[in-house]
Order: C-alpha cells, then sequence, then structure tokens
C-alpha cells in the first residue's frame, strides 16, 4: 500500500473521535432544525400548542436552543481538542468516542429534564437536578482525557519548545474549573434570573463579549490550520488593533447607560473595522482545498453580523427593534449564519480534502440561503412588530405569509442538515473499513 493510501486511512481512520463529535454534532443539529420546524408552525397556529401536553411551547423552545448550544455548536469543539491535543496520537484515544458518548447522554437527560418542566431558569444555564450533576460529569471526564493526552505527548516530544506546549497547558489549568463553575452558576439560587441593577447591555459590553469573540476566531484556526509564509505580519497587526481597541474599551462607561449616549454607539462601532481585517488574516492562513466556499459564507455571514449589529445598536433603530422579531433575526445571523459557517469551514479543514461530507451543492445554498430567508424575514417582521405590537399576535395576511416563509426556511435548514447527517454517517462507515483494510493488509506483508 502506497504512502498516499497511509494517508488517507489516517484522515479517515485514525481521528475516530474527531469523527465521531462530528457525526453526534450533526446529529443533533438535525434534530434541533426539526424541532424548529415545529415550533414554527406552533407560532403560526398556537391553538394546537393543546396537543403537546404538558410538553408545550415554553419547553421545546427551551431544548431546542439547548441543544443548538451545546449538541451543534458544543461538539466540534470536543473535535477541535482532540485533535489540539493529540489524542488520535495518544494511548487514550479509545476514550475519546466513549467521551462524545457521555457528552451527547448528558444532552439526553437534560432535554428529558426540560421537557418535564425541571430547570434553574437561567437561560443556557438550564442545568438542573440530575441533569445539573451529569453535564459536569461529561466535561470533566473531556478534561482528564485532554490532561492524559497532554502529559504522554510531553514525554513523547510531539511538541518542541516551552511555547507550544504552554500553549496547550495553560487553557487546561482554566478548563480545570468549568464544571464545578457550570454546577455552581447553575444554581437557582446563586443570583437572580435578571439584575435590577442594569438597564441592560451598553455599548461598552457589546463591544467586550465582541472582541472576546474576535480573539477566539484569531486562535481557534490555528489549532487546525498554519499561517501561509508572509502572512505572520498581518496576523500580528490584527493583534495589535484587537490590543488598542481593549484599551479603548475598558475606558468606556460599563456601568448603567443609555445606547444613545455617543461614546456607546460610537465606541460600538470600532467593531467596523473587522469587516475588513477578519477576512485579510484568513486569507492568510493555508486551508484545505474545497474550503473556499464555506470559507466565503462565513466571511460574509461575519461582515453581515458585524455591520447589523452596530446598526440595530443605534439611537431609534434599537428603539424600534428591542424585544422583538428583529433581534431574533440578529441571532440566527450570528448562530445560524456565522457561527455555523465557522464550525463548517473547521470541520472540513480537520477532516481533510478527500472527505465529502459538507460538498454537497444543493445544501450549501440550501442552507445558506434560507438562513438568509429567516434573517430577513424577522428583520421585516420585528419593524413592523415595533410600530404596531400586535402584529406578531393577531393573526393576519403579512403576519402569516412571514410566518408561513419561516417555516420553509426552517424546512431547507432541516434538509441540509439531514444531507450532512447522513454524508457523515456514510463516510464514518467508509473509513472504518478502510481501517480495517489497511490494518488487515499490514499483518499480511
Amino acid at each position: 500500500m502506497t504512502s498516499a493510501d497511509e494517508s488517507s486511512v489516517s484522515v479517515a481512520g485514525a481521528s475516530s473521535g474527531v469523527r465521531s463529535a462530528f457525526v453526534h454534532a450533526l446529529f443533533w443539529l438535525a434534530l434541533m432544525n426539526a424541532m424548529g420546524v415545529m415550533l414554527s408552525v406552533l407560532l403560526m397556529a398556537p391553538a394546537d400548542n393543546h396537543l403537546l401536553g404538558e410538553w408545550t411551547y415554553g419547553r421545546w423552545m427551551m431544548v431546542h436552543m439547548n441543544l443548538g448550544l451545546y449538541g451543534w455548536c458544543g461538539l466540534p469543539m470536543l473535535g477541535l481538542l482532540f485533535e489540539a491535543y493529540g489524542v488520535a496520537e495518544s494511548r487514550v484515544q479509545r476514550w475519546a468516542r466513549p467521551v462524545v458518548w457521555l457528552w451527547s447522554a448528558s444532552l439526553v437527560v437534560g432535554s428529558v429534564s426540560w421537557f418535564n418542566g425541571e430547570t434553574s431558569g437561567k437561560l443556557f444555564l438550564d442545568w438542573a437536578g440530575t441533569a445539573r450533576i451529569f453535564f459536569p460529569l461529561s466535561m470533566q471526564a473531556l478534561w482528564l482525557l485532554l490532561v492524559l493526552a497532554f502529559v504522554e505527548g510531553v514525554r513523547a516530544r510531539r511538541w518542541t519548545g516551552w511555547l507550544p506546549i504552554a500553549v496547550r497547558g495553560v487553557p487546561l489549568l482554566l478548563l480545570v474549573v468549568v464544571p464545578a463553575a457550570i454546577y455552581v452558576t447553575a444554581s437557582a439560587a446563586l443570583y437572580p434570573h435578571f439584575n435590577p441593577d442594569t438597564g441592560g447591555p451598553t455599548g461598552a459590553s457589546q463591544l467586550e463579549s465582541s472582541l472576546a469573540v474576535v480573539a477566539i476566531l484569531l486562535l481557534l484556526p490555528l489549532a487546525v490550520v498554519k499561517l501561509r509564509q508572509g502572512a505572520a505580519k498581518g496576523f500580528a497587526l490584527a493583534w495589535g488593533v484587537l490590543a488598542v481597541e481593549g484599551v479603548l474599551c475598558a475606558l468606556m462607561n460599563h456601568a448603567d447607560s443609555s445606547h444613545r449616549d455617543p461614546v456607546q454607539y460610537l465606541g460600538l462601532a470600532l467593531m467596523l473595522p473587522w469587516i475588513i481585517l477578519l477576512p485579510r488574516v484568513y486569507a492568510g492562513f493555508a486551508w484545505h482545498e474545497g474550503t473556499d466556499a464555506w470559507r466565503r459564507a462565513f466571511l460574509a455571514w461575519w461582515m453581515g453580523l458585524v455591520l447589523t449589529g452596530w446598526i440595530v445598536f443605534l439611537p431609534g433603530v434599537l428603539d424600534r427593534l428591542k424585544f422583538t422579531d428583529g433581534l431574533v433575526g440578529h441571532s440566527l445571523t450570528a448562530i445560524a449564519g456565522c457561527l455555523s459557517a465557522f464550525l463548517v469551514l473547521v470541520m472540513q479543514q480537520m477532516l481533510g480534502p478527500d472527505q465529502q461530507i459538507f460538498r454537497s451543492r444543493w445544501a450549501f445554498m440550501a442552507w445558506n440561503h434560507s438562513v438568509l430567508l429567516y434573517v430577513v424575514l424577522m428583520f421585516v417582521a420585528g419593524w413592523i412588530e415595533g410600530g404596531n405590537p400586535g402584529f406578531t399576535i393577531v393573526p393576519g395576511v403579512g403576519r402569516n405569509l412571514i410566518y408561513g416563509l419561516r417555516v420553509l426556511s426552517g424546512l431547507g435548514m432541516f434538509a441540509a442538515s439531514m444531507e450532512w447527517l447522513l454524508a457523515a454517517w456514510r463516510t464514518s462507515a467508509e473509513g472504518l473499513v478502510r481501517k480495517s483494510m489497511f490494518t488487515a493488509t499490514k499483518e499480511v506483508a
């Protein structure tokens, strides 16, 4: 067998934990989208909510959102951590798939808990009862796996020099407290569900969290892709801009402040240069062939997210759109558009150039066009609702048309996610077959 054949087996077979994390992520994405279609139908016909018994819209919505965050968004990060810490090259690789299954099992336990009305009442910290114990334990198991792989990697000298070791070691020291932090903060008795001492998000707080997102988007690709020759200066420049903006953000008023304060909305405008900077940085990475479409999609969604995020915060615009479907549109731009495209890009890079999971042209078009339709519909509905609060409550031709088209957009996203899930399932099975054939060939030789 040629070295090229061995390479293809390595991509498809050796990283079984990575592939398992991706298959599980796509399963939760498809299930979440199916729930989303059902929920969008219920919004058109709320009188049918009684057919669900105690598992009403509010409980399904909680499960839908948590599966999106901890399932679709969380599990690809497990795969990335497996890759960054060399789990596939260590003796603990056989435990990678059980850790993935344990993570998914915690989502099942959580879903049953939320369906039955057991919750902390905190958005995305809804863990309560058994689920509040089970999920941190799955996070602790992941941490232990990474520590063992890290220690073995240091002993085997897979990483040379203090910087590569520190880059992997320091995050482990930080992650050790996360399971306990989740358990503690999920307690309903720890702090109130809302802070009565604040008037809501300020431009400073929005900028602070946005700059943190930029830092993550600059760092995460380094775990799976290298910088091209000559791209280091542009990368360093981006970090320099981020540092300067971080200082300016620290000087802004972070207390109770109105979005009408020029300092707040002009300060938030510091995010606008990243519409140009981030694409330039990503052009400096040596991405695999076949990732171009999803990289362009991610950057397009990123540009739209930054621009609309600032516009929505402006005086007059926010006053009309807050507490309406307009903010739903902004959230979908962030999660279904920008973050999902980024996750697909990272997964494509990790799977290698020969993997076909996300190569479907129609699924690419169905996902991105469906999300775009959804976002536009929600911004239109939100703007109308801001002037007429009864628009989304009282059935009418305009309202029913918008909500009907939203159902269609949900079906488009569901169809795309099912295509990826089935493709991942087929690829996973084929990878196991190739690995078995390669092993048998070596034994014969």
